[in-house]
């Protein structure tokens, strides 16, 4: 049903092409050239495509195959954008050695795009039309802020949506949420000379952290999520004081929480919050200030929707076998969807390297997943009459 040679094609150009997130890298390309690709290549199969740009040069591409009317439907979603290529001996090549596909992005999440693409092609050339539509998103910014699924959100509604992020061809029914807070310590700056008169924020930064510490040891301890494990958090950046003879006047503490399904703003705030509150309460003198910066929901889907069920017998014809449920502990666009009515589930091929100096894909995991799509769009989406 899928034809190899057009995904390798494909996924090559895809990877070739540079679309590092301009938030992440000063240097970075953005989506503006990956998207004016994709829109190429979707047009082609006489999608109705659409182009969302919510901020100059980061732009998101829909592409509609409607369907004859009375079936479910269905969005196939994947990032465009990919982290930076520091390190990187060949971020672009897209070259291919013992059947992986090597460059930044091949797996997070080109290849994946790749097989969305090659879905609906083959489904065209076999002649079967759905009765559902069956959507293909190609987004901007997931990995930083997601103003590309956030922008498309509101002009789709699926009954469905599968975020083909990667995860070897297994089902992952859930996955961590996170929070990134700022903890701000004062004191007083004043020469190092003067103890009666310097107060020193980087100390009471340290008391703080001695607590956060406990704190995230208390997360181990809670009864774990079954596909997710524990919550946790760690102190990710830090900073303090202007020189080595002055007192510091501030210090400033980026604490990153990861949560689970059921934590929720208010709890993670009061464990900090609480935490603040007894430091004050034993030395007067403390003071500090919480902020929250950023807050993604948490994602959970129940096995016994639909749409699980129908990919999971998609899985076992494809692989032999039913691909396993599982859970991941990285954050995707799936708990956007989530939160927005769609039944919501992540599948995507094998590969490594994520984020990191040497990143490929598996191509036979790529060619395997596009089939696997499009054996659950006729299922989900049903035939046309």
């Amino acid at each position: 049903m899928i034809d190899p040679t057009y995904v390798e094609r494909i996924l090559t150009r895809l990877v070739q092409i540079d679309s590092t997130n301009p938030s992440l890298s000063v240097h970075g390309a953005g989506e503006a050239e990956i998207a004016a690709y994709v829109e190429g290549l979707l047009n082609d199969l006489g999608l109705e495509v659409k182009r969302f740009e919510p901020e100059p040069g980061r732009v998101s591409v829909v592409g509609r195959w409607a369907g004859s009317g009375g079936g479910r439907s269905l969005l196939l979603n994947a990032h465009l954008d990919t982290v930076t290529v520091e390190g990187m001996a060949e971020p672009f090549s897209g070259a291919v050695r013992n059947g992986r596909l090597y460059g930044r992005g091949s797996q997070d999440m080109k290849g994946s795009l790749a097989a969305q693409i090659a879905a609906v092609a083959a489904l065209q050339n076999t002649g079967v039309r759905l009765a559902g539509d069956l959507l293909i998103a190609g987004v901007a910014d997931e990995e930083c802020a997601s103003i590309g699924v956030q922008s498309i959100i509101p002009h789709y509604q699926p009954d469905g949506v599968i975020v083909t992020e990667p995860s070897d061809l297994q089902i992952s029914l859930a996955h961590k949420g996170f929070m990134w807070l700022e903890v701000r310590t004062q004191g007083r700056a004043f020469h190092g000379s003067r103890p009666d008169m310097g107060i020193d924020a980087n100390m009471h930064m340290g008391r703080f952290l001695a607590e956060l510490h406990l704190l995230s040891e208390a997360l181990n301890e809670r009864p774990p999520h079954p596909l997710l494990g524990q919550g946790s958090l760690h102190a990710a950046t830090l900073h303090g004081g202007t020189e080595w003879s002055s007192y510091a006047a501030e210090c400033v503490c980026g604490i990153e929480r990861r949560t689970l399904p059921g934590e929720t703003e208010e709890q993670v705030k009061a464990e900090i919050e609480t935490i603040l509150d007894y430091l004050h309460a034993t030395d007067p003198m403390f003071k500090a200030t919480l902020q929250i910066k950023l807050m993604r929901d948490p994602f959970e889907v129940s096995p016994d929707v639909p749409l699980v069920q129908t990919l999971t017998k998609a899985t076992a014809t494809v692989l032999g076998e039913p691909a396993p449920h599982i859970g991941q502990s990285f954050w995707t666009d799936a708990a956007f969807h989530a939160a927005a009515g769609s039944d919501t589930v992540l599948i995507g091929p094998v590969g490594d390297g994520l984020h990191s100096a040497e990143e490929w894909v598996d191509i036979s995991s790529v060619i395997q997943l596009a089939e696997i799509l499009a054996r659950t769009a006729i299922s989900y989406c049903g035939r046309a009459e």
